[in-house]
């Protein structure tokens, strides 16, 4: 029997849409749609306080919007509930990077990629999932810089390598550790840097000082010569770039793992200067800004701290309100608070979490109880489709005006060139819209000036006009001054003499080594985990409705020794099973795995939800869950399913 799967097509929202009496989503007008959207918020509210509401915001909509929709939750909602998919993917970084730093974002630019001396790509296909990057990442090749490549899988990216550090899942923190222990012992510390700029060596010389070479090759699987190699190459260059994405973020101890990461840099002094520092990788365009504008539950617009007295008294004048000295729920808390029924309202603009959740079927079942789900998208998503009301937005890329933020913090602007279909309205309309008949006169004439009214609030912001964005083709925040341009790299203070203008200490992370929380065993023996292709975007909203050149739909993506052991080929269907569920999936036979480890994506999620897989073991400092560490077995089944 063969099976032939299509991929789901994913209609353009064009006209407002309620859930009638019969349970069933129908056409509305604007007024309709809008007044069933605040009544609801309104009657949460009124019955249940502020808090049982939430707010999901858009990574992919606009500065602009972002910055509105967590005003709308502060203001008008009286409740810091307020988080994104920067949650699901990079909270562990900003997490991270903060606690050592005090900002965010990644320390240095794109160009400076292109400029330095090694390339350690850490738990990031970068070629597939960030191609533009990448490019940059070519072209420093090309000058003379070496990559090294950490990844579990020998992906495309780890093909234009040097060196592939092959290690196993979940063991990143045993690699870095035994790096900085051959970094000590070497005598390649940067001492000076170290004594100056940074506190808590001596503690952590002495935590990494079990992991030798020897140690962490049984427990990495990476031979111990190509750790001492990766640890002389980088201390020994002038200058390194450390890049990271989701290979290290999504882990239940995620946080741990970017701390891991950032003690090389400070180990050896690539951090503040041109040509070296630290760099998470942003998958979506605009995940930086969404966190950047305050739509997180614990910071204001600028990454100021909601706890800060100062800085919460400075928004609470302008915006003339009280804002919560607490700070809020995180996306891992809110569906927590949906399981025990305290969360009752959801504001979801431009996410589908429905699907890109970990144990996705517990996911739909808990926003399935919700009292009320309001939906503000372009696609009538799978998280849409539960709505009791859904808005249509004009958030496309080409439909919208703003700005947007990218890894390297480089405001740019985007423009609107198309109208947008039917009845589709602005993104910040709708959220002022819903705001004004909940009592407050909202109205922005243009993004002009909800930007401007950001720049007045956020330091880092202040001295970005639109017109000054326009003439440099971007600017990377921070940017306090008009009249000035700002550094393209981080953190430089850490290099002055003067502790005055040198400021906070970066301090050295001492974590320890925490395996995968779902184990594998002899029921679950195969380490599944998961990642992007290069022809798809996220959970297929967006991509799944095309045919790709490269590969069209979901495969399990297994190594030969496994599908000989199994006895399973190329193209053949096969049941994939976890500890939460199971979903039917072709074998996809790839050379690049290792025996014990497989491979798959969330594109497809309508014809194979490979998050039903995925454990909903969480970050307990970021909330991120643990998508590239799940336990499963593959079954044997009566399908074939033959693609092309």
């Amino acid at each position: 029997m063969k099976k032939n799967r299509q991929p789901k097509q994913y209609p353009r929202l064009t006209h407002p849409l309620v859930r009638d009496t019969n349970g069933q989503l129908r056409q509305a007008s604007w007024d309709e749609a809008l007044e069933r959207a605040a009544a609801g918020f309104r009657r949460t509210r009124a019955a249940y306080g502020p808090d049982a509401f939430a707010m999901l915001s858009c990574a992919r909509a606009t500065n602009e919007m972002n910055y509105v929709a967590q005003k709308f939750t502060r203001v008008v909602m009286g409740t810091n509930n307020v988080d994104s998919c920067n949650r699901t993917c990079h909270a562990p970084s900003v997490a991270g990077l903060s606690a050592v730093f005090g900002s965010g974002g990644g320390t240095s630019s794109y160009e400076e990629v292109e400029h330095t001396d090694v390339i350690l790509m850490w738990g990031s296909n970068a070629r597939f999932a960030h191609p533009i990057f990448f490019q940059h990442v070519l072209k420093g090749i090309r000058n003379g810089a070496r990559m090294y490549a950490v990844d579990p899988r020998r992906t495309s990216t780890a093909q234009w390598a040097e060196s592939w550090l092959g290690l196993n899942v979940g063991t990143d923190i045993p690699l870095a550790h035994a790096i900085g222990r051959e970094i000590i012992h070497a005598g390649l510390v940067n001492r000076a840097f170290v004594d100056r700029a940074t506190t808590g060596y001596e503690a952590y010389a002495e935590l990494v000082e079990p992991w030798t070479l020897s140690a962490a090759e049984r427990v990495t699987g990476v031979p111990a010569a190509a750790i001492r190699e990766l640890a002389h190459a980088y201390a020994s260059a002038e200058r390194a770039q450390l890049c990271w994405t989701l290979g290290i973020t999504e882990h239940h101890n995620g946080t741990d793992n970017v701390r891991a990461l950032i003690n090389l840099s400070l180990l050896t002094g690539h951090v503040g200067r041109w040509g070296a520092g630290v760099q998470p990788l942003r998958g979506q365009n605009n995940v930086q800004g969404g966190g950047d504008m305050g739509a997180i539950p614990d910071k204001l617009p600028g990454f100021q701290d909601i706890l800060d007295t100062e800085a919460r008294t400075k928004f609470e004048t302008t915006w003339q309100t009280v804002i919560q000295p607490r700070y809020g729920m995180t996306l891992t808390e809110m569906f927590e608070a949906m399981e025990h029924g305290t969360l009752k309202a959801v504001y979801c603009i431009g996410e589908n979490p429905a699907q890109s959740e970990a144990d996705s079927e517990q996911a739909a079942r808990r926003l399935a109880a919700l009292d009320h789900l309001v939906v503000q998208d372009i696609f009538l998503t799978k998280t849409a489709r539960m709505a009791d009301v859904v808005l249509p937005a004009t958030a496309a890329w080409a439909e919208t005006d703003g700005t947007t933020t990218n890894s390297e913090r480089r405001v740019q602007r985007v423009r609107a060139a198309l109208k947008p279909p039917g009845e589709a309205r602005e993104d910040t309309d709708i959220i002022c819209a819903i705001a004004q008949l909940l009592g407050h006169d909202w109205k922005f004439a243009d993004s002009k000036e909800v930007w401007d009214e950001l720049r007045a609030l956020s330091p880092d912001h202040y001295g970005m006009t639109y017109d000054r964005l326009e003439e440099h083709q971007g600017l990377q925040w921070p940017c306090p001054s008009e009249q000035e341009l700002p550094s393209s790299f981080l953190h430089a203070r850490l290099w002055e003499t003067d502790p005055a203008r040198r400021g906070r200490a970066a301090e050295f992370g001492l974590v320890q080594h925490d395996p995968p929380v779902d184990l594998t065993d002899g029921d679950y023996p195969l380490r599944l985990t998961t990642g992007r292709r290069l022809d798809s975007y996220n959970t297929g909203v967006q991509s799944g409705s095309y045919a790709s050149p490269l590969r069209r739909g979901e495969y399990i993506e297994l190594c030969p020794e496994d599908a000989e052991r199994l006895g399973v080929a190329r193209g053949e269907e096969v049941r994939v099973v976890s500890r939460r569920g199971a979903v039917t999936a072709p074998v996809w036979i790839d050379p690049a795995l290792r025996p014990g480890l497989a491979f798959m994506t969330m594109h497809f999620p309508d014809e194979v939800d490979t998050n039903r897989l995925t454990v909903e073991a969480n970050c307990p400092i970021a909330g991120t869950a643990e998508f590239k560490a799940s336990a499963v077995r593959v079954e044997k089944t009566a399908v074939v399913a033959v693609r092309s």
